[in-house]
Protein backbone atom coordinates (compact mmCIF):
# COMPACT_ATOMS: atom_id res chain seq x y z
CA UNK A 1 0.00 0.00 0.00
CA UNK A 2 1.36 3.21 -1.05
CA UNK A 3 1.46 6.44 1.37
CA UNK A 4 -1.35 8.02 -1.02
CA UNK A 5 -3.56 5.48 -0.56
CA UNK A 6 -3.37 5.87 3.56
CA UNK A 7 -6.00 7.67 5.63
CA UNK A 8 -4.59 10.70 6.58
CA UNK A 9 -1.09 10.64 5.29
CA UNK A 10 -0.17 13.11 2.99
CA UNK A 11 -0.32 12.32 -0.96
CA UNK A 12 3.28 11.01 -2.72
CA UNK A 13 4.92 14.04 -4.15
CA UNK A 14 5.44 13.23 -7.47
CA UNK A 15 4.30 15.65 -10.91
CA UNK A 16 0.77 14.65 -12.63
CA UNK A 17 -0.09 14.59 -16.23
CA UNK A 18 -2.60 18.20 -16.95
CA UNK A 19 -4.20 17.17 -20.25
CA UNK A 20 -5.59 20.15 -21.81
CA UNK A 21 -7.26 21.02 -25.27
CA UNK A 22 -5.37 22.60 -28.01
CA UNK A 23 -6.91 24.36 -30.53
CA UNK A 24 -4.27 25.37 -32.73
CA UNK A 25 -0.96 24.78 -33.00
CA UNK A 26 2.27 25.57 -35.56
CA UNK A 27 5.37 25.54 -36.27
CA UNK A 28 6.86 29.08 -36.14
CA UNK A 29 10.34 28.32 -36.34
CA UNK A 30 12.13 25.35 -37.98
CA UNK A 31 15.47 25.21 -36.57
CA UNK A 32 18.09 22.39 -37.85
CA UNK A 33 17.84 20.79 -34.82
CA UNK A 34 14.51 21.96 -32.95
CA UNK A 35 11.64 24.38 -33.79
CA UNK A 36 9.50 26.92 -32.01
CA UNK A 37 5.94 26.11 -31.41
CA UNK A 38 2.92 27.99 -30.79
CA UNK A 39 -0.09 26.69 -29.44
CA UNK A 40 -3.01 28.06 -28.43
CA UNK A 41 -4.89 26.09 -25.49
CA UNK A 42 -7.87 25.93 -23.08
CA UNK A 43 -7.02 26.41 -19.43
CA UNK A 44 -9.90 27.15 -17.20
CA UNK A 45 -11.91 29.70 -17.94
CA UNK A 46 -9.22 31.24 -20.42
CA UNK A 47 -8.05 30.65 -23.67
CA UNK A 48 -3.89 30.90 -23.29
CA UNK A 49 -1.13 30.98 -26.02
CA UNK A 50 2.51 29.94 -25.46
CA UNK A 51 5.49 29.77 -27.65
CA UNK A 52 8.00 26.96 -26.83
CA UNK A 53 10.85 25.25 -28.06
CA UNK A 54 9.39 21.97 -29.40
CA UNK A 55 12.47 19.40 -29.08
CA UNK A 56 12.69 15.95 -29.76
CA UNK A 57 14.31 14.90 -26.30
CA UNK A 58 17.54 13.66 -25.13
CA UNK A 59 19.21 11.02 -23.45
CA UNK A 60 22.67 11.16 -21.27
CA UNK A 61 24.95 8.13 -19.76
CA UNK A 62 26.40 8.23 -16.76
CA UNK A 63 29.16 5.01 -16.90
CA UNK A 64 31.06 4.23 -14.13
CA UNK A 65 33.93 1.62 -13.95
CA UNK A 66 34.92 -0.78 -11.37
CA UNK A 67 36.41 2.15 -9.19
CA UNK A 68 33.33 4.32 -9.15
CA UNK A 69 35.03 6.28 -11.82
CA UNK A 70 32.34 8.56 -14.21
CA UNK A 71 33.43 9.01 -17.46
CA UNK A 72 33.12 12.30 -18.59
CA UNK A 73 34.04 14.45 -22.14
CA UNK A 74 34.88 18.34 -22.59
CA UNK A 75 32.94 19.76 -25.38
CA UNK A 76 32.48 23.09 -26.37
CA UNK A 77 29.37 24.33 -26.41
CA UNK A 78 28.31 27.40 -28.58
CA UNK A 79 25.53 29.09 -26.52
CA UNK A 80 27.23 29.42 -23.58
CA UNK A 81 30.95 29.92 -25.19
CA UNK A 82 31.90 27.50 -22.99
CA UNK A 83 33.98 24.08 -23.20
CA UNK A 84 31.45 21.85 -20.44
CA UNK A 85 32.47 18.52 -18.87
CA UNK A 86 29.61 16.29 -18.96
CA UNK A 87 28.55 12.93 -19.47
CA UNK A 88 28.04 11.31 -22.72
CA UNK A 89 24.79 12.62 -24.60
CA UNK A 90 22.92 12.80 -27.43
CA UNK A 91 19.66 13.61 -29.54
CA UNK A 92 16.70 11.16 -29.66
CA UNK A 93 16.67 12.22 -33.62
CA UNK A 94 16.15 8.54 -34.94
CA UNK A 95 12.98 7.21 -36.16
CA UNK A 96 11.97 4.00 -34.40
CA UNK A 97 15.08 4.22 -32.14
CA UNK A 98 14.70 3.77 -28.40
CA UNK A 99 15.83 5.84 -25.40
CA UNK A 100 18.39 2.71 -24.69
CA UNK A 101 19.07 2.00 -28.39
CA UNK A 102 20.35 5.40 -29.05
CA UNK A 103 22.26 5.64 -25.53
CA UNK A 104 23.90 2.71 -26.38
CA UNK A 105 24.66 4.08 -29.67
CA UNK A 106 25.87 7.74 -28.26
CA UNK A 107 28.30 5.90 -25.83
CA UNK A 108 30.12 4.26 -28.85
CA UNK A 109 29.93 7.56 -30.98
CA UNK A 110 31.31 9.65 -28.50
CA UNK A 111 33.97 7.64 -26.34
CA UNK A 112 34.31 4.28 -28.22
CA UNK A 113 32.65 2.20 -25.51
CA UNK A 114 30.00 -0.33 -24.69
CA UNK A 115 28.39 -1.54 -21.62
CA UNK A 116 26.86 -4.78 -20.31
CA UNK A 117 24.45 -3.27 -17.48
CA UNK A 118 22.22 -0.61 -18.06
CA UNK A 119 19.80 1.13 -15.77
CA UNK A 120 17.75 4.29 -15.85
CA UNK A 121 18.99 6.80 -13.50
CA UNK A 122 17.15 9.70 -13.50
CA UNK A 123 14.82 11.37 -15.78
CA UNK A 124 14.03 15.44 -16.04
CA UNK A 125 12.52 18.26 -18.22
CA UNK A 126 15.19 20.84 -18.75
CA UNK A 127 13.17 23.96 -18.93
CA UNK A 128 9.50 22.98 -18.36
CA UNK A 129 8.14 26.94 -18.91
CA UNK A 130 10.07 27.25 -21.98
CA UNK A 131 10.62 24.02 -23.69
CA UNK A 132 9.49 20.31 -23.84
CA UNK A 133 12.98 18.77 -23.83
CA UNK A 134 12.64 15.89 -21.61
CA UNK A 135 16.27 13.81 -20.90
CA UNK A 136 16.54 10.50 -19.65
CA UNK A 137 20.05 9.34 -17.52
CA UNK A 138 21.29 5.92 -17.80
CA UNK A 139 23.72 4.56 -15.11
CA UNK A 140 25.79 2.08 -17.46
CA UNK A 141 28.32 -0.55 -15.50
CA UNK A 142 30.64 -2.88 -16.99
CA UNK A 143 32.07 -0.66 -19.40
CA UNK A 144 34.63 -1.62 -22.14
CA UNK A 145 36.40 -0.60 -25.55
CA UNK A 146 33.71 -1.56 -28.81
CA UNK A 147 37.29 -2.04 -30.12
CA UNK A 148 36.64 0.30 -32.89
CA UNK A 149 37.16 4.37 -33.33
CA UNK A 150 34.20 6.66 -34.78
CA UNK A 151 34.95 9.03 -36.77
CA UNK A 152 34.08 12.43 -35.05
CA UNK A 153 33.42 16.26 -36.36
CA UNK A 154 32.48 19.92 -35.74
CA UNK A 155 32.14 19.99 -31.54
CA UNK A 156 32.66 16.67 -30.93
CA UNK A 157 36.21 16.16 -33.34
CA UNK A 158 38.04 17.87 -30.12
CA UNK A 159 36.42 16.39 -27.35
CA UNK A 160 38.26 15.30 -24.14
CA UNK A 161 37.48 12.43 -22.49
CA UNK A 162 38.71 11.58 -18.64
CA UNK A 163 37.41 9.67 -15.63
CA UNK A 164 36.66 11.11 -12.72
CA UNK A 165 35.98 9.42 -8.87
CA UNK A 166 32.30 10.15 -8.50
CA UNK A 167 32.86 11.58 -5.18
CA UNK A 168 34.97 14.61 -7.31
CA UNK A 169 32.51 14.92 -9.41
CA UNK A 170 29.69 15.84 -6.87
CA UNK A 171 32.34 18.15 -5.35
CA UNK A 172 32.74 20.11 -8.45
CA UNK A 173 28.94 20.16 -9.24
CA UNK A 174 28.39 21.83 -4.92
CA UNK A 175 31.48 24.23 -5.83
CA UNK A 176 29.54 25.07 -9.06
CA UNK A 177 33.00 24.69 -11.05
CA UNK A 178 30.57 22.59 -13.68
CA UNK A 179 27.21 23.60 -14.41
CA UNK A 180 26.17 21.11 -17.12
CA UNK A 181 21.84 19.51 -16.07
CA UNK A 182 22.72 16.09 -17.19
CA UNK A 183 25.91 16.32 -15.39
CA UNK A 184 24.52 18.21 -12.15
CA UNK A 185 21.79 15.51 -11.93
CA UNK A 186 23.62 12.89 -13.03
CA UNK A 187 26.69 13.31 -10.56
CA UNK A 188 24.01 13.83 -7.75
CA UNK A 189 21.11 10.99 -8.17
CA UNK A 190 24.13 8.71 -8.90
CA UNK A 191 26.15 9.61 -5.21
CA UNK A 192 22.00 9.07 -3.45
CA UNK A 193 21.88 6.09 -5.25
CA UNK A 194 25.03 4.28 -4.08
CA UNK A 195 24.68 5.47 -0.74
CA UNK A 196 21.41 3.47 -0.76
CA UNK A 197 23.43 0.11 -2.37
CA UNK A 198 22.33 1.81 -6.05
CA UNK A 199 18.52 0.55 -5.18
CA UNK A 200 17.04 3.24 -6.41
CA UNK A 201 18.32 2.03 -10.20
CA UNK A 202 14.82 1.30 -12.66
CA UNK A 203 15.04 -0.79 -15.15
CA UNK A 204 16.88 0.17 -18.94
CA UNK A 205 13.33 -0.05 -20.19
CA UNK A 206 10.88 1.63 -18.06
CA UNK A 207 8.01 3.63 -19.03
CA UNK A 208 9.11 7.41 -19.65
CA UNK A 209 5.42 9.29 -19.35
CA UNK A 210 7.33 12.95 -19.58
CA UNK A 211 8.30 12.80 -22.76
CA UNK A 212 5.73 13.19 -25.42
CA UNK A 213 6.91 11.06 -28.04
CA UNK A 214 7.12 8.07 -25.14
CA UNK A 215 4.35 8.73 -22.68
CA UNK A 216 2.69 4.91 -22.30
CA UNK A 217 5.98 3.68 -23.62
CA UNK A 218 8.45 0.86 -21.93
CA UNK A 219 11.14 3.32 -22.80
Amino acid sequence: MTSASVPGEPELLADSPAPVEVSSSEVMFDGYVWDVRRETFAYGEETLRRDFVDHPGAVAIFALDDEDRVLLIKQYRHPVRRREWEPPAGLLDMENESPLEAAKRELAEEADLEASSWHVLSDYLTTPGGNNEAIRIFLARGVRATGSVFEREGEEADMELRWVPLGEVVDAVLASRVQNPSLVIGALAAEASRSRGWATLRPADSPWTAHPLHRGDAG
